[in-house]
């Protein structure tokens, strides 16, 4: 309950952040290619040097990671683990992970399991990565060891139409594959689909507790799980045609070509 009323403040807010000259709470600035938040509001971002740096809320350096580039183009960035940051490169089916002051802690190749078409992973609850193979359409659970620890069935015999997941998240003991053609699914950690959700091009969606929240025509939408409702509040251009953002408990992180913005409720 206390995190749906902290979202539904922080969207009144970015409401009205349009008639308050749409200052921010707080800002780094540069010129990045890419950033990722953490779970205490520390930031992640990628320079156009390709050093990974880590700064903490009040902008005090925390960590760099130089090797960016050791696998090629960097896919992604997942900080949600303040402790554990997995960096995904999809050309190699590598993922690095990061332990709290970016420090390299171990590589993952996802090739050694025969796992070659990958999109999708995410830090799971146990230090284990979730991984989506697109060749056998299955959520697999790959430990630190890089061992296979679980898999679900080929989910091509189960749906009507199998995902393609874009995005992977691991919140209150539940699973959330997204796919933006054909919506959200929920696993249990057991594998077995609990629900699907018709949340269809949602963009920039995170899966916030009970709350899944992301944007769509100008909006942001937040659907609460269990439920039927969609609330929908009007944001303002310029974030909405950002270079990128993440919608986040505490606010939404904005990145554009000045550095990434953080816009919260706090002091509205």
């Amino acid at each position: 309950m206390k995190l749906l009323f902290t979202i539904f403040l922080f969207i009144s807010a970015i409401a009205a952040a349009q008639d308050l000259g749409h200052l921010p709470s707080s800002q780094l600035k540069g010129n990045f290619i890419d950033f990722a938040p953490d779970n205490l509001g520390n930031l992640y971002v990628l320079t156009n040097d390709y050093q990974l740096k880590k700064f903490s809320v009040k902008g005090d350096s925390m960590g760099v990671f130089n090797n960016v580039k050791r696998y090629g183009k960097l896919t992604t960035i997942n900080a949600s683990n303040p402790l554990r940051t997995i960096l995904y490169y999809k050309d190699f089916r590598t993922v690095l992970v990061l332990d709290r002051l970016l420090n390299d802690v171990n590589t993952i190749d996802l090739r050694k399991l025969n796992i070659f078409q990958v999109k999708a992973v995410a830090p799971a609850y146990d230090n284990s990565i979730w991984v989506f193979d697109e060749q056998e359409s299955k959520l697999k659970k790959v430990g630190e060891d890089g061992k296979l620890l679980s898999e679900t069935a080929d989910l091509r015999l189960v749906l009507d139409e199998a995902p393609l997941p874009q995005k992977i998240f691991d919140q209150n003991g539940f699973v959330y594959l997204y796919d933006p053609s054909k919506g959200i699914f929920i696993f249990d950690y057991y594998g077995a689909l609990k629900n699907r959700i018709a949340l269809i091009d949602w963009k920039n969606l995170q899966v916030l507790g009970n709350n899944i929240v992301g944007i769509k025509d100008g909006k942001i939408l937040s659907y609460k799980t269990g439920t039927l409702e969609i609330s929908e509040t009007p944001v303002p251009e310029f974030i909405v045609n950002s270079k990128d953002l993440h919608i986040t408990p505490v606010g939404i992180y904005v990145m554009d070509s000045t550095g990434v913005s953080l816009y919260s409720f706090s002091g509205y």
